[in-house]
């Protein structure tokens, strides 16, 4: 079963939702998501801000966290998901802030802090792997909703 298909298997007829706020994922998450049939049930919408004026402008992340911590980093990938939960009112989000091509001082390429937020509170998780700029994205976007399932098979047994 693809990641995507466990998601919609524990979102469907819950009355519970989710959303996506996307930086170095350019969107991927939200087309897995909506490949399922059914996903507007649970599915409200994503934010891709690629941009960090986007990232502070509509998630609302703030920029003395940016400067801090740099846009490669654990409190980006929660304000991020925190941020775009508050904006679409979703139970649940995703978020992914990193470098699937290029270094830089603080993270080799193929770095992405990932952050999931809902009613337990928001996690970020570090994962890296490598494979070249599209399969960095793909296998980002896909390790990201994986998070998200666990996240959400906790709540639920909570």
């Amino acid at each position: 079963m693809r990641i995507e298909e466990r998601i919609a298997g524990l979102l469907k007829g819950s009355g519970l939702t989710l959303s996506a706020a996307e930086s170095c994922t350019g969107g991927r998450i939200s087309h897995l998501i909506t490949t399922v049939s059914g996903s507007s049930e649970y599915y409200l919408g994503s934010v891709t801000s690629y941009a960090v004026s986007v990232k502070e402008k509509v998630l609302d992340v703030p920029a003395a966290t940016i400067r801090k911590y740099g846009v490669v980093s654990a409190e980006v990938a929660t304000a991020m998901a925190e941020g775009v939960r508050r904006l679409t009112g979703s139970t649940f989000s995703v978020s992914t802030t990193g470098l699937a091509e290029g270094g830089d001082e603080h993270y080799p390429e193929g770095t992405v802090w990932i952050g999931v937020a809902g009613p337990m509170g928001t996690k970020a998780f570090l994962y890296q792997w490598n494979g070249g700029r599209k399969p960095n994205i793909r296998r980002y976007a896909v390790v990201a909703l994986h998070y998200l399932a666990e996240y959400i098979e906790s709540y639920l047994k909570s």
